[in-house]
């Protein structure tokens, strides 16, 4: 397995920058690499991506210097184990309620002694059984992958102590549409009871020496970055609004 950059640059201290992609286009994944990203959100909880296409863009991002971080279905071992041995370097993992729940996804994730990650040695991810040996993917493996777990219900927020205290995880991500509507203000994020949870999470998060991670925009890239958010991702649809908006009021103005 090959070194995680964007894994190393979260560790330095330094923000790693994403884009979310939904729908299975490599071409989109080679243009985000060419623009400059850190790294790509493959996201197969909303999006339509198939395992097979997972893996192509996958291929997509290495061969432009992204590191290819998948979002599972749902946080299941085999969901995991699928996107892992495909090549993605690492998950972000939806809906984690619990202590357990992180857990689950770090085992998932790693093999042991971190964890119980089924182990299959012809996979894309094992260079196919290959090149080296299984203890050295194994030990690459382990160092190299990313674990991100999805903190976005407020039962989540109000179990952040324990979460935080689960080993072997990189990114605590906050969700704020889907906080948002676990405490009954869908989409509302700012609404004062939503952004004072999220703003107590943050600040539990950055007590414990662990790296933050949330969406950022253009329009809160800034309160996101003075957040000391290390992970953070835009998304393919509202680049190109932002980008449309520009062009339509430089042409018409």
């Amino acid at each position: 397995m090959k070194p995680n950059k964007m894994k190393a640059k979260i560790q330095a201290g330094e923000t790693a920058f994403g884009v979310s992609i939904m729908i299975p286009s490599v071409q989109i994944v080679e243009m985000v690499g060419l623009l400059g990203f850190d790294w790509i959100l493959i996201d197969c909880e909303h999006g339509n991506i198939t395992l097979e296409a997972a893996e192509a863009l996958t291929l997509a991002a290495e061969a432009v210097g992204l590191t290819p971080i998948a979002r599972p279905r749902k946080n299941a071992p085999e969901e995991i184990l699928q996107l892992m041995d495909r090549g993605a370097m690492g998950v972000q993992v939806p809906h984690v309620k619990t202590a357990q729940d992180a857990q689950n996804a770090v085992n998932a994730v790693k093999y042991y002694p971190q964890g119980t990650r089924g182990l299959g040695g012809g996979t894309r991810a094992a260079s196919y059984g290959l090149s080296g040996t299984m203890d050295e993917y194994i030990a690459a493996t382990n160092r190299e992958t990313l674990v991100c777990v999805q903190i976005e219900e407020e039962e989540a927020a109000h179990n952040i102590d324990e979460i935080l205290q689960v080993e072997n995880i990189d990114v605590f991500f906050i969700g704020p549409n889907d906080l948002s509507q676990s405490m009954g203000y869908p989409g509302n994020p700012k609404e004062p009871k939503v952004a004072e949870l999220i703003d107590q999470t943050f600040e539990k998060i950055r007590a414990a020496g662990k790296a933050p991670g949330t969406p950022g925009t253009i329009d809160n890239i800034k309160e996101v970055l003075n957040n000391g958010v290390l992970y953070t991702y835009n998304h393919i649809p509202k680049l190109l609004n932002t980008a449309s908006q520009q062009f339509f009021e430089t042409a018409k103005g």
